[in-house]
């Protein structure tokens, strides 16, 4: 009688025994706190289970799992990052301007989409970008920071945002 092919249910539960514990291990000591390290760890057997066909098709499941977690961490220092650079200039408002808690994590959120959106794009398209419109520098001032003229400025931009519509599947609207 042949066995029928394992669930992905059953799939997810024999590599989660075969190899939370190491993969535990590993964060535990890359991260150095326990509790990052299973929360880390959750998250990467999380990310697997949202993608099922990586589920089936893993050759190698401790290098897939280092590799998942590995970018996770990459995600959660790039995150971590947005958040202290947003968090030392509303400090620099002071308390007069300073956003409730609810404005603070939403900025955060926004910015963190933003810096999603922006991976994969060259660092001078991207870099030009920001500065025009979360630093609000004018194509001048652009082209003075970067080194290049006003033309290659405004290709920048346009790059930019061709490459923003297209990760984020929105259709490009005529002027």
């Amino acid at each position: 009688m042949p066995t029928s092919p394992l669930s992905t249910t059953q799939r997810l539960g024999e590599l989660y025994v075969h190899h939370h514990g190491w993969l535990f291990a590993w964060l535990r000591k890359k991260l150095g706190c326990p509790h990052e390290a299973a929360d880390l760890a959750q998250d990467t057997f999380t990310r697997i289970l949202a993608s099922r066909d990586a589920l089936f098709n893993m050759q190698e499941p401790r290098a897939y799992l280092t590799t998942t977690a590995k970018h996770l961490l990459l995600n959660q220092a790039r995150r971590r990052a947005v958040e202290e650079a947003y968090l030392a200039g509303v400090l620099a408002l002071g308390e007069d301007h300073a956003p409730s808690a609810e404005q603070v994590t939403a900025a955060i959120e926004a910015l963190e989409q933003i810096s999603q959106v922006l991976q994969g794009l060259a660092h001078k398209p991207r870099e030009a970008f920001l500065m025009r419109y979360l630093d609000g520098m004018s194509h001048a001032e652009i082209a003075q920071h970067l080194g290049v003229s006003t033309k290659m400025v405004q290709k920048y931009l346009i790059n930019a945002l061709v490459h923003c519509h297209a990760v984020v599947g929105a259709p490009m609207e005529a002027h």
